[in-house]
């Protein structure tokens, strides 16, 4: 059944096309975007109009009020901002009847153009005062509205109203138009529309992207694009989505990590490269994992995973000083119910040995070769000893990822490096140089949840054989996040991969951390 107010708006513009009214203009020419109109017109003073300046600007109104059948106001929003648009009779190009008669007929959420003149109200708000208005585009719903229950919310409704939030501290949800969760998700552009820190929140997160891309590009990295769909899915141990290709008539995987064919590219000669794209993961859903999100990878030529916590270290640093004006924020880690926690991002980030941390604080001397039976019977023990749940199968390396989540992660609140990952947990990794049996590779957590992980990388092509080999051992006991053999990138490595260092960072998470968003559906368009 369609709603009441959709039929007769439906009506009226349907009266308007009878008559040879165009209710959907094709075009709008617009001299300036409203934050432009900000910039250049906030200076005026109090009462003060510029008449001999003409301005067009366009945007949607979202709050409506009048004094009179002569004088309207509306709040017209527009790339982030809002001003105010004061529609005084006495300026307009229509006649009193006219003006009345088109203003009463103009709704919240109708997306309009204007031209007139700036100036300031005697209250001091910089306004547009419009000599014509024309509709652009009506709008056909009638748009949730400000809930206020006593004259305490009033007081704090404006008060939320006039706060304006930046990157780096707390929000508080409650001061949202629209708050039902169900509309957020299905509906992301009401949420863009009536929730103005959501889109704050969408131009942090291109923000982060586009310092990410400066700070590679000023260190002589390219930036390059790899297959979506691949033959085989590598790089990560992560469950694929599988898709299928009609006219080759075979099975092809979404991929779960672009690393393979950015190590392929090194080998190449490209020695510096990296991607920014999306990757896709069965590994369900909950307030930090997606199926699909945002994976900012790169790979360096002559380094190694010393090097990449040195740089990780700027690149994290730098992003949030900039971006916030401090290295400490502030983050709703526990949900908006709970007290926000400091995150301080202050380099050097603390580093902890997995291993000899995991020793140290369970009490316990784990056998040193992982890869044997007496290793897996200890761990399982260990797991059941400290009530650490893991589904089987319990492998070594399931077994191995619990107890980190439990005695380690645990303790990461401000970012810190766990490093130095045994063998079996790492097949792409390259050994440790002094410690046998461990790789030199670290993951990144921040407030409890892993950012980045990174390694020097594996280039001996017969070890890397043979890791893959052990991964399928993983995969026949019924694992299926065990990574497969890619003889491809197998025969690539016989060509030569220099010694190499690489890391992967979700975008998505660092959005949730910066964005002040408990769950990572609001950091991006997720419905």
């Amino acid at each position: 059944m369609i709603p009441w107010i959709l039929r007769n708006r439906i009506k009226s513009l349907a009266l308007l096309k009878e008559s040879g009214v165009n209710p959907y203009p094709h075009k709008f020419d617009i001299s300036m975007s409203i934050t432009e109109f900000i910039d250049k017109y906030s200076s005026l003073h109090v009462g003060e109009h510029v008449e001999n300046t003409e301005i067009s600007l366009a945007g949607r109104i979202l709050n409506k009020r009048s004094s009179s059948s002569k004088l309207y106001f509306y709040d017209l929003h527009g790339n982030g901002a809002k001003i105010q648009v004061m529609a005084d009779a006495r300026h307009s190009n229509m006649d009193e009847n006219e003006f009345c008669k088109y203003h009463s007929g103009v709704k919240r959420g109708d997306i309009v153009g204007i031209c007139g003149f700036p100036g300031k109200s005697q209250r001091g708000e910089l306004s547009i005062f419009p000599r014509s208005l024309v509709v652009l585009t009506p709008c056909l719903h009638m748009l949730p509205r400000h809930t206020v229950t006593s004259n305490s919310d009033e007081a704090q409704s404006k008060k939320t109203r006039n706060h304006s939030w930046t990157p780096g501290i707390t929000r508080n949800p409650e001061t949202n138009i629209l708050r039902d969760q169900e509309t957020r998700y299905r509906q992301r552009y009401l949420d863009l529309m009536l929730n103005s820190e959501v889109q704050k929140i969408f131009r942090t997160r291109a923000k982060i992207i586009s310092y990410s891309r400066d700070f590679l590009d000023n260190l002589g990295f390219i930036e390059v694009e790899t297959p979506a769909m691949t033959m085989t899915a590598g790089g990560a141990a992560a469950r694929p989505f599988i898709t299928h290709h009609n006219e080759l008539n075979m099975k092809l995987y979404m991929r779960i990590s672009p690393e393979l064919y950015l190590k392929k590219l090194v080998v190449g000669g490209l020695d510096r490269v990296y991607e920014i794209g999306k990757v896709f993961r069965k590994e369900g859903m909950d307030l930090t994992h997606l199926p699909e999100f945002t994976m900012f990878e790169f790979y360096m030529a002559y380094a190694d995973y010393n090097d990449l916590m040195g740089i990780i270290e700027k690149l994290l640093s730098g992003m949030v000083k900039e971006m916030t004006g401090s290295h400490k924020i502030k983050y709703h880690g526990n949900g908006f119910d709970s007290e926000p926690v400091e995150i301080d991002f202050t380099p050097p980030f603390r580093r902890i040995d997995l291993i000899e941390e995991i020793e140290s604080r369970a009490n316990l001397s784990i056998p040193k070769d992982l890869s044997s039976e007496t290793a897996n019977k200890f761990l399982l023990e260990a797991c059941e000893k400290f009530d650490v749940k893991c589904l089987a199968p319990h492998t070594t390396t399931r077994l191995l990822d619990k107890l980190v989540g439990h005695f380690l992660e645990e303790t990461c609140i401000n970012p810190t490096f766990i490093i130095n990952h045994p063998e079996i947990m790492s097949p792409l990794a390259k050994w440790h140089r002094s410690k046998p049996g461990l790789t030199e590779r670290f993951e990144l957590f921040v407030n409890k949840k892993e950012l980045c992980n990174a390694y020097t990388e594996l280039n001996d092509p017969q070890v890397q054989r043979q890791r893959f080999a052990e991964q399928l051992k993983d995969r026949q006991l019924g694992d299926d996040e065990a990574m497969v053999l890619d003889e491809s990138f197998c025969s690539c490595l016989e060509y030569g991969l220099p010694p190499t260092a690489g890391l992967g960072m979700g975008i998505d998470r660092l959005a949730m951390l910066l964005t002040d968003s408990p769950n990572v559906k609001l950091s991006f368009f997720q419905q």
